[in-house]
C-alpha cells in the first residue's frame, strides 16, 4: 500500500464510529466492557453491616421502628382504640367489625378449638357457606347473613375474610397475608323455604362457635349442621293447612266479620292451601301457587253474595289475602335497602312484586266473573267497619298465633310472638281508631314496637329476631285495601283502584321500615362495645 492511500479517508463500511481511535488500547476480555451504570474506578461501595434478606413491596424497612417513627401521617383525630367487650351478643360484635375498614378490625384470639398446625381454610370457608345458605334461604337479611359468616370465620382464626351476600349467591374470600393469594369460595342458594326453627338452630351453632370457652371442631359443626338439615319440621302437614285456615277466619273477623264469615274464610283459606300445595308437587313456579291459591277465598265470597247471603263477602275474601300477603320477603326486602345491600334488596322486592301480581291475577279473574254475573260487591263497604276491640284483639293474637305455626317456629317463642301481636293491634287500633291518626302513621309505630321488642328478645336468647317479629306483623297486613283497590278495578273504576292499592302499598312500606328502625333504635340506645359511634353503612352515602 503506498502512502498516498494511506491518506486516503476510508468510507463508513471501512471504519464504524464505535471503532476505538488510533492508539487506545483495548482489552481482548469482553467483561471489561462498561456502561454508564458502572461505577468508577476507585470509588467504594460502603456495604451494610448486615444482611437484611430480600422482601417485597410489603415488606417493612429494615430502619423503620415503630417506637421512632414520625408522627406526620398519624390522623387529626388519632387512631381510634376499639376495644369489643366479649359478653355482648355475637350478632352486635360482628355488625361492628363488619362495618369497619379491614385495617381497622382487632385480630381474632386464637381459640383453643383451632389446631397447632391453623385450620384447614377450604373446609372453613365451605362450613362458613353453608351456615349462610340456611340462613339466607330461611328469610334472614343480608347483614345477619354477613354477619353470622364473619363470626364462623374469626371463631376459627381467620381474620381476612370478606364475606359477600347476593340474593342467589353468596361467597367469601380469604387472605392469610398481603403478600399470600386470596383463597375464594362461593355457593349458589337455590331452593327456599321458610322454617324458623332450623333458623334458631343455626343460630345456636353460630352462638357455641363464637363463645370463646367452647372446643367445637370442623367435624362437629359438620355434623350439627347435617342433623338441621335432616330433621323434619315442628308441625305436620294437616297443622299447617288448619293454621293457614285459622289465619283467614281471623283476618275476616279484624275486618268486621262474624261467625258465618269466619268458617267461610277458614274454608277458601284450606282449599286454597291444599291448591298451591298441589300445583307445587306439580313442579309450578311460586307465582301460579300464589295465583290459584288466592281464587277460593274470592270464590266463596261472591258465591255468598250471589246467593243473596247476607253476610259481609268482603270480609271473607279479605281474610284470604292476609293468609297469602309476602309480609316475610317484603320487610327482608326493606331491611335489606336501609342497610345497604340495594342489589338483594331489589332482588327481594321483586320477588314481593311477582307474587303481589300473582295474588291480583287470581282476584281479579273471581271478581270479574263475579261482576259480570250480578254479584253485588260494593267497595264503600271499607268505610263502614266498626271497631270491635275485644273482638280485634282476639283476632289479632290468633293470627299471630296461627302465623308462627305457618313459618315453622319453635314453640317456645309462639307465646311471646303471640302476645306482640296482640300489643301492635291494641297500638294500631288505639291511635287510629280512638286518636283518629291516619293508618300510615298508625301501622309505622305498632310496627316499630314490633321490631323493637324482637330485636330485645333476640338479644336476650342470643337469636334471630325474626321469629318474634314476622308473625307479629300478621294483623297489620293491608289485606282489606288491596281487597277493595283490586274490587274497583273489576268495577272499572280504575283511578279509585289505584288509589287503595297506592295506600295498600304505603301500609305495606311502613310495616317494613317501623320494624327495621324499631331494631335499629334497640341498638342505639344499648351499648355495643366500641366508644366511637356506630358506623351507619359499610358504604358511602353520596358524599
Amino acid at each position: 500500500m503506498t502512502e498516498a492511500e494511506d491518506r486516503k479517508p476510508q468510507s463508513d463500511e471501512a471504519r464504524m464510529a464505535f471503532t476505538p481511535p488510533a492508539g487506545i488500547e483495548v482489552g481482548d476480555s469482553e467483561s471489561e466492557t462498561t456502561s454508564e451504570f458502572a461505577l468508577p474506578m476507585g470509588l467504594d461501595v460502603p456495604q451494610s453491616t448486615s444482611s437484611e434478606p430480600e422482601g417485597s413491596a410489603f415488606t417493612t424497612p429494615g430502619g423503620y421502628s415503630v417506637e421512632d417513627a414520625s408522627p406526620a401521617f398519624t390522623p387529626a383525630t388519632g387512631i381510634p382504640r376499639i376495644s369489643l367487650t366479649k359478653d355482648l351478643p355475637w350478632q352486635d360484635r360482628m355488625r361492628t367489625m363488619l362495618r369497619m375498614p379491614v385495617a381497622e378490625r382487632p385480630a381474632p384470639e386464637r381459640m383453643p378449638k383451632v389446631e397447632e398446625e391453623g385450620p384447614a381454610v377450604p373446609r372453613v370457608l365451605d362450613l362458613t357457606l353453608r351456615i349462610g345458605e340456611l340462613l339466607l334461604a330461611g328469610g334472614e337479611g343480608a347483614e345477619d347473613v354477613e354477619a353470622a359468616m364473619f363470626a364462623v370465620c374469626r371463631s376459627y382464626g381467620l381474620d381476612r375474610c370478606e364475606p359477600n351476600v347476593t340474593f342467589t349467591l353468596l361467597s367469601i374470600s380469604y387472605q392469610p397475608s398481603l403478600v399470600d393469594d386470596p383463597v375464594s369460595a362461593s355457593r349458589t342458594v337455590r331452593r327456599r323455604g321458610t322454617d324458623y326453627t332450623r333458623l334458631a338452630a343455626v343460630y345456636r351453632l353460630v352462638d357455641d362457635l363464637s363463645d370463646p370457652e367452647s372446643h367445637i371442631s370442623l367435624e362437629e359443626a359438620y355434623g350439627r349442621l347435617a342433623e338441621m338439615r335432616r330433621n323434619r319440621h315442628p308441625y305436620p302437614t294437616w297443622v299447617l293447612t288448619s293454621a293457614s285456615g285459622l289465619l283467614a277466619g281471623a283476618a275476616s273477623v279484624l275486618v268486621g266479620g262474624d261467625l258465618i264469615v269466619f268458617v267461610a274464610a277458614m274454608l277458601g283459606a284450606m282449599l286454597g292451601d291444599r291448591l298451591a300445595w298441589l300445583c307445587a308437587g306439580r313442579g309450578l313456579p311460586e307465582f301460579y301457587q300464589f295465583t290459584v291459591a288466592a281464587m277460593p277465598p274470592a270464590a266463596i265470597g261472591v258465591a255468598l253474595t250471589l246467593t243473596h247471603v247476607d253476610v259481609k263477602a268482603s270480609a271473607v275474601i279479605t281474610g284470604g289475602l292476609f293468609a297469602l300477603l309476602p309480609g316475610r320477603a317484603l320487610v327482608a326486602g326493606v331491611q335489606d335497602g336501609l342497610t345497604g345491600f340495594y342489589i338483594t334488596a331489589s332482588a327481594r322486592l321483586l320477588e314481593v312484586m311477582y307474587f303481589f301480581v300473582g295474588i291480583v291475577v287470581g282476584v281479579l279473574v273471581i271478581l270479574y266473573f263475579g261482576v259480570n254475573l250480578g254479584a253485588k260487591l260494593d267497595p264503600d263497604a271499607a268505610l263502614n267497619i266498626s271497631p270491635r276491640p275485644y273482638w280485634q284483639i282476639a283476632a289479632s293474637m290468633l293470627l299471630s298465633l296461627t302465623f308462627a305455626v305457618l313459618l315453622q317456629q319453635e314453640r317456645c317463642t309462639v307465646l311471646a310472638v303471640t302476645l306482640n301481636g296482640g300489643v301492635a293491634w291494641v297500638v294500631y287500633g288505639a291511635m287510629h281508631y280512638t286518636g283518629e291518626f291516619s293508618p300510615v302513621a298508625a301501622t309505622a309505630v305498632a310496627a316499630g314496637l314490633v321490631g323493637l321488642f324482637g330485636q330485645l328478645m333476640a338479644r336476650y336468647r342470643f337469636a334471630s329476631a325474626l321469629p318474634y317479629t314476622t308473625a307479629a306483623i300478621g294483623p297489620l297486613l293491608p289485606g282489606s285495601a288491596t281487597y277493595f283497590g283490586l274490587l274497583s278495578i273489576a268495577q272499572n273504576n280504575v283511578d279509585k283502584g289505584l288509589v287503595s292499592l297506592a295506600t295498600a302499598a304505603s301500609l305495606a312500606m311502613a310495616i317494613a321500615i317501623g320494624v327495621n328502625l324499631g331494631s335499629e333504635i334497640s341498638r342505639l340506645f344499648l351499648r355495643i362495645g366500641s366508644p366511637e359511634k356506630r358506623r351507619a353503612a359499610k358504604r358511602t352515602r353520596g358524599f
